[in-house]
Order: structure tokens, then sequence, then C-alpha cells
């Protein structure tokens, strides 16, 4: 875990004189937000519902979800029948996926804490143990909720979309090397690709 946020002035400034698209962002639209949640079983439990839908969707049906139980912890998601599941629009796979997760906190097989005396190798390593979790959705854990520095989504659509028009590359290959320039920051750029994206639209939340 991250001693300090992404989001601070001395990378801004170390990207800034190595990147002149993210240099131009920043001149017009400032710097991102400062995007943290809480390293949690609520936290992560809402990237689960997002992944493949739009961010609308994954707010109104972790909202559903939320209201419906007294407290959102594992064991309240574990009484829920398949039904009630239904009822809060939560798919059946990403109900399997909720139980899956859990289960898995309940058996202490993910304990939250632990992620702070671990590499990001280790904590991607073991989030994506748990079935239901795979690299993009343990990506945007370790970015929002443990604040790793060094972190690039490949999965992300928006990420690469913006990547694509930005930089005016195609290939997969030519993403990945662009990101190799920002390392050791590359989640700090991540945060400027999704700053650029949700501007545009005219939006500011990403999670």
């Amino acid at each position: 875990m991250n001693s300090k946020p992404i989001v601070n002035r001395e990378d801004i400034k170390f990207l800034i004189s190595k990147d002149k698209v993210i240099q131009r962002i920043d001149k017009e639209i400032g710097a991102p937000p400062d995007w943290q949640r809480k390293p949690d079983f609520e936290s992560l439990s809402k990237i689960i519902l997002g992944q493949q839908v739009s961010l609308e969707s994954a707010e109104a049906h972790f909202n559903k979800l939320k209201n419906y139980i007294e407290k959102f912890n594992p064991k309240n998601i574990l009484k829920l029948s398949d039904e009630e599941m239904r009822n809060c629009f939560i798919s059946r796979q990403k109900s399997k996926y909720l139980r899956e997760l859990s289960d898995a906190i309940l058996s202490e097989k993910i304990i939250f804490e632990d992620f702070n005396q671990m590499n990001d190798d280790e904590i991607r390593e073991k989030l994506i143990s748990v079935k239901g979790i795979g690299n993009w959705t343990a990506e945007v854990f370790m970015l929002f909720c443990l604040q790793s520095k060094d972190i690039f989504p490949i999965g992300d659509i928006a990420v690469i979309n913006t990547i694509k028009d930005l930089y005016e590359v195609t290939e997969r290959e030519e993403i990945i090397r662009t990101a190799e320039k920002w390392k050791p920051c590359r989640s700090l750029a991540t945060f400027y690709m999704w700053h650029f994206y949700l501007t545009k639209r005219g939006r500011t939340a990403i999670f």
C-alpha cells in the first residue's frame, strides 16, 4: 500500500516533465481528483458490480443492494436468496461472485489489513485467487483503495481508448510501450487518462 496518495505534486511534476500529452491535459483541465476509497468489502463489492457495465448501472445496482440489507457485510450478503439478489438487479453471475468474496473474507482467505505488508504482485495474486476477481477488478481496487503507485489497468476500456486517441496508437504493444514511459507513476498517468475521459463527457466520478 502506498504511503502517499496517487495524486501528489511531486509525481505530477515528474510526469509533466516526461510526457507532453499529460502536460497538455494538466494545463487544460488540471490534475485529476484525489480518487480514494476505503480498502474494504464494500469497495471491492462495488468494483465487482462494475464489471462490464456502465458506471451508472453499477452505482444503481450497488445502492439498491446496500439499501436492501441492514448492514453491508459478508454475513448479510450470504443470507440473501437468489430471488432477493435478482430483486436488487444483481445478475446470477455477480451474485455468485459476491458470495465467493464473502466466503473468502469470512474464512480469512482475504484479510484487507494484510495488504499493508504485501507488494503489488502479491496483492494481485491474492485477490485474483477469489473466483470473480480478475486483473481489472484487482487493479482498480489497488488504484482506488490501496493507492498503489505504479498500476496500469490494460483491461480498462476507457483508459485504453483515451490512450489511442491522445497518443495516436492502435496496437496493444504500442499502448504498453506508451505506459512504460510513465514508470514508476503509471497509476497517476492512469488517473489523468480517466480524468480526461470523464471531463470530455461532462462527468466527474469514476468509482
